[in-house]
């Protein structure tokens, strides 16, 4: 089940996101984040009027995936960043995409025209879910980001919602 987050989901959505800051390069957040921290985002993402999703299995959050806003400029004010999490364990089953088609239509019934994601690289899964939801591969920046005693590479992805 998909179904818009709550604050009570923090601490969940904060354990799933921990795993990605301790253990990989995938986010460029070094100490891990707490409940509080993350019910603060989830508001803030709500109260700029966009989506924050969840995703449920065994009435357990499972994933979840929202947008931001891009840049606060007014005239940015039609496209957004997306991001999508999962638990570990359970990247490359269908899932992520389940989340953004989520996510996306959303997004359209709010009016957003573009939809852009920031992908540490390499990054073989992510690349694949975002190409696989018809973006594409707009920028890259090299080693903007130094995590784990390595210099990281950044990609930009692009879609069109194609918003009503």
């Amino acid at each position: 089940m998909i179904r818009n987050a709550t604050l009570e989901d923090a601490g969940r959505i904060a354990d799933i996101y921990n795993h990605y800051i301790e253990q990989t390069v995938i986010t460029f957040e070094e100490e891990p984040v707490t409940a509080e921290i993350m019910a603060t985002r989830i508001q803030a993402c709500q109260d700029h009027g966009l989506p924050w999703l969840v995703l449920e299995a065994s009435e357990q959050v499972i994933g979840f995936a929202y947008a931001g806003q891009w840049i606060t400029r007014p005239a940015y004010r039609y496209s957004v960043e997306v991001t999508v999490y999962l638990e570990h364990e359970r990247v490359r089953r269908g899932q992520g995409s389940r989340l953004y088609e989520a996510l996306f239509a959303e997004l359209r019934g709010r009016g957003i025209h573009t939809a852009i994601g920031l992908i540490a690289l390499p990054n073989d899964a992510s690349v694949a879910l975002h190409e696989k939801m018809g973006m594409e591969k707009v920028a890259h920046l090299g080693e903007v980001g130094f995590k784990f005693g390595r210099w990281l590479d950044v990609g930009y992805w692009q879609g069109t919602l194609n918003a009503q």
